[in-house]
């Protein structure tokens, strides 16, 4: 890198920028190599570095940053660990903390998911060593502190010394204790000098104490003195002290072996983590500034768009749109002092460098760099005193070497070219210059405030005029760059907008040549033509916008329509299918219903059909009875018996029309009734004695109905359904016991008893019947296609 490049490269502001990145960094080692950083020049290298740098922002967004604390340089403390020298505990904790960190970024990128990037070969050349790393932690706790665990020898000492030391306390207690040795201490207290314990005497009592004095106060009044009686104590604790030492520098020297074995693995990890700290504070200094990658170019121009300076304010900055290298190699920037042409060079230039250092850029997307081998510029006042040098020929210096470097793959940057000598001579050797640049292939930007570089521009294949806009109206520049407009000094409309007086702007003027005047004049209606044409462009690009949106609108109707009917029909075919789907689903169970009752049925030799007969003869006999009952109501006799009640006779009540068997007559009158397994116990005015041919045809019916039941169970005995529906309340009782003890005997788990649904009398009194019965677990109504609620569904234990 040439002298010249180095300085353009301090001259476009890159250190501050690196500056920057370099506190995105943890290791001071990353932060160091940030700080050095330097554009590269080759294509292939660039994009490998921005890819890096995309890697990282994807994960830095996804994931978070890595922990890159603790990533410390141990090459030194490894090479004399190498050739043998002990490490001490702070270049074993830092060993430790190297390895911690290793162990750490591994496992961050262990817990990624996704597709492979160009930093996986990075996280994955790392070598963790879990088991180097908690020996280190778990045998130095700090800085000062060797654990007791560190060594069973070390726990021994150190567990000897506690007690050896223990010993000579006590009997120093015991003497400061002691009333005898109250006048000879200074203070009853134990302290230590040189690691042995002793006691302040006071000097004039020095003999009262035999021992070994280690010290004198200052006013040489106190002695300290190591009684007689603790020397061997102190002895035995300081050769103690020495094997602890000892094996505290054998425990450091072994863990220091540990390290050197794997000093090579250790320091590769290192240099993997410092290169993954610096792609990291890469992405970090990317989310900073809102900043892209641009596109990496082999040959072609660069394309800047909405480009802002990095270090500026970017709540401030105007974002300008530059190009350079397509249409045209050379671009001639003019217009007002603080208009920001400075700010455009230093943006065209910092950018490529930055881009070329792996850093994305702050730019939108399609902004596109070539890769440069020299970016020089010529930016800035730089007269020295010291050097004789002025302002005209400090620049001539810069300028002279940038064309003796220039060649195809240089971008070159002018700032007042030609400044600082006569405007004739300067212009002209402006235009010179630029023509040289141009003939060695470099891309040229310069600024200038001479005319005859905007004519030049004007007038010359591959040369581009710019300016900087600048609002007349409130005496302030814009920062807009306008691509193809040569820029006005507007030195008449701003002195006549701060209140010059126009007799000597007229004056003013006419100092001036006519072409001059004209041109001006020129310049002043295009820029009017401009101003009309953008503002025609931009209602323009507002109609076209509202059109798109209205287009947009539009079809994103259709499209919902669309979607509407789609799913309408979706949606009818969709039903339709459901119900033909529904249809043969329940026509395949209705047929495997009627299969199951036809084998059912002829299992059961057409049960159902019998109760329904029954059930049928048992409405009509019913019905024939009531029918009888009402004729008989008429001319019902009184309830007076024509005799007293006897045991045997038949007794009749009122409205039931069910004959009872009198079992017994109380003491008291009443009567003990039975009607099938019921007794009750009524009156004798409450009941009508049944005598002569009535009281036979009741035992007859009574005998009917008491054999009845048995047959009905015995021909359902191994059914799993009796159907009672007909039934009066005390006819069905004996009827359904009969039949739950015939369903327990022949070992059914479940049975359904039929009593239809009615009044709800014939179920409620089944519900009794089944309540009190032992043999029932549980019983419930029918369910959907069970019969509901004319069914009960038993089940038997």
């Amino acid at each position: 890198m040439s002298e010249m490049f180095e300085k353009s490269i301090r001259t476009l502001e890159l250190p501050a920028v690196l500056e920057l990145l370099s506190h995105k960094a943890v290791s001071d080692a990353a932060k160091a190599r940030s700080l050095q950083l330097r554009p590269v020049t080759d294509v292939t290298e660039v994009r490998q570095l921005l890819d890096e740098t995309d890697a990282a922002k994807e994960r830095l967004g996804l994931h978070g940053s890595p922990s890159f604390s603790g990533v410390k340089d141990v090459a030194t403390a490894l090479n004399r660990a190498d050739h043998g020298g002990m490490l001490n505990t702070r270049e074993l904790l830092d060993v430790a903390g190297l390895l911690t960190a290793s162990r750490r970024v591994s496992e961050y990128d262990s817990e990624r998911k996704g597709e492979p990037t160009v930093l996986d070969h990075l996280f994955s050349s790392l070598h963790t060593n879990r088991y180097l790393e908690d020996k280190i932690h778990g045998a130095i706790l700090d800085e000062e502190t060797i654990a007791d665990t560190a060594s069973s020898e070390l726990a021994d000492i150190r567990r000897k010394m506690r007690l050896t030391a223990a010993k000579g306390r006590q009997i120093l207690q015991r003497m400061i204790a002691s009333p005898s040795y109250g006048k000879v201490l200074q203070e009853a207290l134990i302290t230590q000098r040189d690691g042995r314990f002793v006691v302040p005497v006071k000097a004039e009592y020095k003999g009262s104490i035999p021992g070994l004095v280690h010290d004198i106060s200052s006013s040489g009044a106190t002695l300290f003195v190591e009684p007689m009686g603790v020397v061997q104590a102190n002895n035995e604790l300081r050769e103690l002290q020495a094997r602890e030492e000892k094996e505290i520098d054998r425990i450091l020297r072994q863990l220091s072996a540990e390290c050197a074995a794997q000093m090579s693995n250790i320091l590769w990890d290192y240099d993997i983590l410092v290169q993954l700290d610096m792609v990291f504070a890469r992405a970090q200094l990317s989310y900073q500034m809102s900043a892209s990658r641009p596109e990496v170019r082999k040959r072609g121009g660069i394309v800047l768009r909405r480009a802002r300076h990095p270090l500026l304010d970017p709540a401030k900055a105007v974002p300008i749109t530059v190009e350079l290298g397509e249409q045209f190699d050379t671009l001639v920037i003019t217009g007002p002092n603080t208009g920001g042409k400075t700010v455009t060079l230093k943006t065209l230039g910092l950018l490529a460098l930055m881009a070329q250092c792996g850093l994305h850029i702050p730019a939108d997307d399609g902004s596109a760099v070539p890769v440069f081998e020299r970016v020089l510029a010529d930016v800035g006042d730089e007269q020295s005193i010291e050097q004789s040098l002025s302002t005209f020929s400090a620049h001539m210096s810069n300028t002279v070497q940038i064309l003796k470097e220039a060649d195809e793959h240089s971008l070159i940057l002018f700032d007042e070219l030609g400044a600082g000598t006569d405007p004739v001579e300067g212009a002209a050797l402006a235009i010179a210059i630029i023509q040289n640049a141009r003939s060695k292939g470099a891309l040229t930007a310069a600024t200038t405030h001479y005319a005859e570089l905007k004519t030049f521009a004007m007038t010359t294949a591959g040369v581009e005029n710019a300016s900087c806009e600048f609002d007349v109206q409130t005496l302030r520049p814009t920062y807009r760059l306008l691509i193809g407009i040569p820029g006005k000094s507007n030195a008449f409309a701003i002195s006549r907008r701060l209140g010059l007086d126009e007799t000597v702007i007229q004056a003013a003027k006419a100092q001036m040549d006519s072409e001059s005047i004209r041109f001006e004049d020129v310049l002043t209606q295009l820029e009017e033509k401009r101003q009309r044409l953008e503002k025609a462009q931009q209602e323009a690009d507002r109609l076209w916008r509202q059109r798109e949106e209205d287009a947009r609108k539009a079809r994103t109707f259709r499209e919902q329509m669309e979607k509407a009917k789609a799913n309408a029909r979706s949606k009818g075919e969709s039903e339709a299918r459901r119900i033909v789907r529904d249809a043969q689903q329940r026509s395949e169970e209705i047929f495997a219903e009627l299969d199951a009752l036809r084998k059912e049925q002829q299992r059961q030799a057409n049960f159902q059909s019998v109760n329904d007969a029954k059930a049928s003869v048992r409405r009509n006999l019913k019905a024939a009875e009531d029918a009888l009952h009402l004729q008989e109501k008429v001319a019902e006799p009184e309830l007076s018996p024509s005799r007293p009640f006897q045991v045997g006779d038949l007794a009749e009540l009122p409205g039931v029309r069910t004959a009872a068997t009198v079992v017994g007559v109380n003491n008291d009158g009443t009567l003990l009734l039975q009607a099938g397994k019921m007794r009750m116990t009524v009156k004798a005015s409450q009941v009508r004695l049944i005598e002569g041919a009535a009281a036979q045809e009741k035992k007859k019916r009574q005998y009917a109905a008491a054999t009845a039941a048995p047959k009905l169970h015995l021909g359902a005995r191994a059914a799993s359904e009796l159907d009672i529906r007909g039934y009066e309340t005390l006819e069905a009782e004996s009827v359904v016991e009969n039949y739950i003890d015939s369903a327990v005997m022949a070992k059914l788990g479940t049975v359904t008893i039929i009593h239809g649904k009615g009044t709800g009398a014939l179920r409620k009194a089944v519900h009794e019947i089944l309540k009190r019965n032992r043999a029932v677990k549980s019983f419930r109504l029918g369910r959907y296609g069970e019969g509901e609620a004319g069914v009960t569904v038993v089940e038997l234990k």
